[in-house]
């Protein structure tokens, strides 16, 4: 089935694609309820860090409300006016991705790595975390510029080295909510990706330690969607939807589990719930990108057909 991840179209990728679309969305997580004092800190209560007002505003046009214009908007200030904060050239990475821009990629991505080796001095924890996703976005540079199999083992190699920042961050505070949604996707997604491995860990540390919840639940949503499991997907997928009730991404993301659970269950009313949601996504289509409206419009297109053979 169709795999869904934040910024790029939502293609089917080798693991380690896949596993760099997730790194890209996660740089950019957003949660709507922060309050503004806490110096736009979208992950902590306690003990904010300072991220910056254009870079907090570019996240939550895109993951609170989906508004990928906008985002844009905010970057564009934001590369000026708070230069030293790595998430804002990790967003950058995943605009110039999804836009098929490997230069903006490659060059974004070497900008995060050089941002997150400046902030050691000042936040060792944020530093090793974007250390950590600037490897993982050279990593994808690499990929998307040799292919799967002649760029596998340079790729593999930048993915000990993520693994080996966000150990030092861990070792530095392993509860941070920031550094456990980051791995925590990670790791789902290789356990999804990979048959023998078990994502029930990664399930736990997004529940336990991990924030934003509505970003956690999307995660876990999807993990669930990909094993299949489709009535657990549903349920955090309408989580998720409780806080983001207007994020397009999110009906996207319901409608395609309600018409697998109804493609599984010969049921129609799911798939034509399932129409639904997809139309909801689309009501928004001008906050979206060109390639990502495309597939949303194909699914929705085969999920109609589908109801003809049920």
């Amino acid at each position: 089935m169709t795999k869904i991840s934040f910024f790029p179209p939502m293609l089917r990728f080798s693991p380690f694609n896949k596993l760099v679309q997730v790194t890209l969305g996660i740089a950019i997580a957003f949660n709507l309820g922060v309050n503004p004092s806490l110096a736009g800190d979208p992950f902590r209560a306690n003990q904010p860090h300072n991220i910056g007002k254009n870079t907090e505003a570019a996240f939550r046009a895109v993951f609170f409300n989906g508004d990928y214009p906008t985002a844009e908007r905010y970057l564009k200030q934001a590369t000026s006016s708070e230069s030293d904060e790595p998430l804002v050239y990790a967003m950058k990475a995943s605009l110039a991705y999804m836009n098929g821009d490997l230069i903006g990629l490659d060059n974004y991505s070497k900008k995060t790595l050089e941002a997150g080796s400046k902030l050691l001095a000042t936040d060792e924890l944020r530093g090793n975390i974007y250390i950590a996703v600037g490897h993982f976005l050279e990593g994808g540079v690499i990929l998307t510029r040799e292919g799967t199999i002649k760029g596998a083992p340079k790729a593999l190699s930048r993915l000990r080295q993520v693994y080996q920042y966000l150990n030092q961050a861990e070792a530095i505070s392993s509860q941070d909510p920031e550094l456990n949604l980051i791995k925590g996707y990670m790791d789902l997604m290789l356990s999804v990706s990979l048959p023998f491995a078990n994502p029930d860990d990664a399930i736990e540390r997004l529940e336990k330690n991990a924030a934003p919840e509505y970003l956690t639940n999307r995660g876990i949503a999807i993990a669930y969607r990909d094993l299949k499991q489709y009535s657990q997907a549903l349920n955090y997928a309408n989580r998720a939807l409780k806080v983001a009730a207007d994020n397009p991404e999110l009906y996207y993301l319901k409608a395609q589990i309600l018409r697998e659970q109804g493609r599984q269950d010969k049921n129609q009313q799911l798939i034509q719930e399932a129409v639904s949601n997809f139309d909801k996504a689309l009501a928004k289509k001008s906050q979206l990108p060109r390639d990502l409206v495309r597939q949303i419009e194909r699914e929705r297109d085969g999920a109609v057909n589908s109801l003809k053979s049920i």
